[in-house]
């Protein structure tokens, strides 16, 4: 997935801004995430797993030079086969954010986390973006509320376990700017009613109705006649 702007976007004053809140919510939510795969669909540039101590980490993308080349809508992978999958800015920057949500569900194991990072549309970057909409990056998505998603994700069967805002200053160009509401990450947006540039949620695949059958050991009762010694038995039958 190519997005028009996205590296110079990176490069600059709000790309440092933004990225530097989600990789360090990105980390504390998946240090304490096991398993044996870990995949991160989207937005190559960033290793977003670097805190997870899963053996095989992926990062794949629909073009550039990734671990992985795939379709997102068609992700290569067995069913109930992945541990985590984090989805940095994808659903927004593309044409069926639907289907992917239902290949990322298809893919995790009973139990297995997914992680979102996206725009808020509730925002004063929301508010830019409805402007600017034919621009480049960040500018060019179609934003996805944070309870639009929670719905798509309970129709998916997924559990909300974590949600997250962040990034509340105004989108200036200059990072001058940003810093000076750095005062307001502290307290949060709760004290000034400004929402967060970005969100962040993280949800469980929860699988209805199963559970664990452990075996029941049964131990058979022997009849008097069959306890009784060989000698015994032998005695009388001579």
């Amino acid at each position: 997935m190519s997005i028009p702007g996205l590296d110079t976007w990176l490069a600059s004053a709000q790309g440092r801004y933004i990225l530097g809140w989600e990789r360090a919510r990105i980390d504390e939510a998946v240090a304490d995430v096991f398993g044996f795969n870990a995949l991160q669909l989207g937005l190559p540039q960033v290793d977003f797993l670097q805190a997870n101590r899963i053996p095989l980490r992926q990062r794949a993308n629909e073009s550039g030079t990734v671990d992985l080349l795939c379709d997102f809508t068609a992700l290569p992978f067995s069913a109930a086969s992945t541990d985590l999958v984090v989805l940095p800015h994808v659903l927004e920057f593309h044409h069926d954010p639907h289907q992917i949500l239902r290949e990322v569900e298809r893919i995790l194991i009973p139990e297995g986390q997914v992680i979102i990072l996206g725009f808020n549309p509730i925002s004063l970057w929301g508010l830019k973006n409805r402007f600017k909409r034919q621009g480049e990056f960040p500018w060019n998505g179609s934003y996805i509320s944070q309870l639009r998603l929670k719905d798509w994700l309970k129709l998916l069967s997924f559990e909300l376990d974590r949600n997250q805002l962040g990034c509340f200053a105004p989108p200036y160009d200059q990072e001058k700017w940003l810093r000076y509401w750095d005062f307001m990450e502290t307290a949060g947006g709760r004290w000034w009613g400004l929402p967060g540039a970005v969100y962040m949620v993280r949800a469980i695949k929860r699988v209805h109705g199963m559970r664990l059958i452990a075996p029941k050991w049964k131990t058979a009762k022997l009849g008097a006649k069959a306890l009784r010694p060989m000698a015994q038995k032998e005695g009388n039958e001579h």
